[in-house]
């Protein structure tokens, strides 16, 4: 019976995917290094025997269905490097990735069972910049071959953000494939596959304040006087809620239906990930080729109230990289997702390549406006239901920002490590929901973000050397085609340990000898001895 892969190894996006999808990295996915030898004339820890494969490839995909990021861009990074962190970008206070799915091919792995690895995890969340692993994933790893995927149910573990969200139940499949004589020459190297069945999030901002009466609190600027800024106040404080639960529109706790939360997805929702090698036009070789997908119906802001907003999604998001070897023959495809926003049955807009950004106000009614139920304003329509009338005294404290694509790529040639050859890389995101304050809301230290929300990040590398990835295997002994290393004289290969070099054939040569001496005691005639005779 297989042993299961070490857990360090096994949820490396769990946490690491986040980081990942920030923005296209160029080295080479993380793998166990290769130890070096203590001392110069020591031999190497170990050497490949018999045939090996003859390609070389790395190439990696992930997908997260679902990130939140509250505060984004509120704390400072930190480095190891002196004076590093002042010019790195400040991350979020706190973030999560649900339905995670990461596959990952790297021929230059030091261990065998790194060179192909398809994991499926529910979660990874980070706080302050800290991403400790998480439990409960799916992952199946290469070397030894796996002819079969494995399928199964993820279970979230427990975070510090229970509080502000719901997840579904969770599906997750994972397939790791490898050649022990071919490498990457297979059908599909790694192929990892995440479904969410619902998930609703942000039923509160904890950004915001907690208590109704902000009196001293908004400092009038100079696009707001005073007077403004007391009326301010006084609708916040007639709100049948904080502003923590958007005056009343959020729960501010868990809820089984989506109910109560800023966002949520009520139908199933999937991505993938697939890394594979693909002919390359007019070549005997192969090209490398990571792809992420997503499958998503539709997304809900507000659900149940009567200023629910629909984001329909009327084409998925597809990002595929592949690489070639060199410029010519690599490439970055995404096709961008089209999303159409409505609300009451009138679109508001529709999210494309051409037109990226929406943005929908949150606004509070302004003393002599009738209260209509004591609940902020979003979007074109009253609380009630009905469209604004000409006239109507309200101010915009807030905005949400629906944003999509946001396609980053990135190239570079290799000319060293891990071989010569050409890299590309790519990140991509279906919906970005951002929570942003305006000017009427002159809450003191309030970040440039409340609170960030983003559907379907995608990533996807690929590197391959020069000419593309050969298909092939090194001979064994005897091959005629290309000389096989040639053997030691005398005796067989040991070992690579110093002491082995002496400890094998003299631990042979005294069992010799003993079997020797075992077979001539044998042989020799048995004489009893003679007892003396009595007188």
């Amino acid at each position: 019976m297989r042993r299961r892969p070490p857990t360090a190894l096994a949820l490396p996006a769990a946490a690491a995917l986040l980081a990942l999808c920030a923005t296209p990295a160029f080295a080479v996915p993380t793998t166990t290094p290769v130890p070096s030898p203590v001392n110069p004339g020591q031999p190497p820890a170990s050497a490949a025997l018999g045939p090996q494969p003859l390609g070389h490839a790395v190439g990696d995909a992930g997908g997260g269905l679902a990130v939140i990021r509250l505060l984004p861009n509120s704390q400072p990074t930190g480095s190891i490097l002196p004076d590093l962190s002042k010019d790195l970008p400040k991350q979020p206070l706190a973030e999560a990735g649900f339905g995670l799915s990461s596959a990952q091919a790297n021929t230059e792995a030091y261990l065998a069972y790194e060179r192909a690895i398809a994991q499926a995890s529910p979660m990874g969340f980070a706080v302050g910049g800290n991403a400790p692993q998480t439990p409960g994933a799916l992952a199946q790893t290469a070397l030894p071959d796996n002819p079969q995927a494995t399928t199964g149910g993820l279970n979230p573990p427990s975070t510090p953000l229970d509080a502000l969200l719901k997840v579904g139940l969770l599906n997750g499949s994972v397939h790791a494939r490898w050649s022990d004589t071919l490498g990457p020459c297979v059908d599909t190297i790694a192929d990892a596959q995440t479904s969410l069945a619902s998930l609703s999030v942000l039923n509160a901002i904890p950004s915001l304040p907690s208590k109704p009466d902000l009196t001293g609190l908004i400092n009038p600027s100079s696009k707001l006087d005073a007077n403004t800024a007391g009326e301010v106040v006084n609708s916040l404080k007639s709100m049948s809620a904080p502003l923590s639960q958007l005056g009343g529109l959020l729960s501010g706790k868990q809820t089984e239906d989506g109910k109560g939360s800023l966002l949520s997805l009520p139908n199933t929702l999937s991505s993938r990930s697939v890394v594979k090698l693909v002919d390359i036009p007019g070549s005997r070789n192969k090209a490398v080729q990571s792809t992420s997908t997503l499958q998503v119906a539709s997304v809900k802001i507000l659900a149940g109230t009567p200023m629910e907003i629909d984001i329909n999604v009327v084409s998925q998001p597809t990002l595929q990289v592949t690489s070639g070897g060199d410029e010519k023959s690599s490439s970055v495809a995404y096709t961008a997702p089209v999303l159409q926003v409505v609300q009451g049955g009138k679109t508001l807009g529709t999210l494309d390549a051409a037109n990226p950004k929406l943005d929908v106000p949150v606004g509070v009614p302004l003393p002599g406006a009738d209260q209509l139920g004591k609940l902020p304003i979003i979007g074109q329509l009253l609380p009630n239901g009905s469209a604004i009338p000409d006239g109507f005294k309200k101010i915009d404290i807030g905005v949400l920002r629906l944003q999509i694509a946001e396609l980053d790529k990135k190239s570079q040639a290799l000319t060293g490590q891990p071989f010569a050859g050409y890299q590309v890389g790519a990140t991509a995101r279906l919906l970005d929901l951002q929570l942003l304050p305006t000017d009427a809301l002159g809450l003191p230290n309030l970040p440039s973000a409340l609170a960030q929300v983003t559907l379907g990040e995608q990533v996807a590398r690929a590197a391959a050397p020069t000419g593309g990835v050969e298909c092939g295997s090194t001979p064994g002994p005897g091959g005629s085609t290309t000389a096989a290393p040639p053997a030691p004289q005398g005796s067989p290969p040991l070992a690579y340990t110093n002491a082995a070099y002496d400890t094998i054939p003299l631990f042979w040569t005294g069992t010799a000898f003993l079997l020797a001496g075992v077979v001539v005691v044998a042989a020799l005639p048995y004489r009893r001895a003679k007892r003396p005779t009595k007188q």
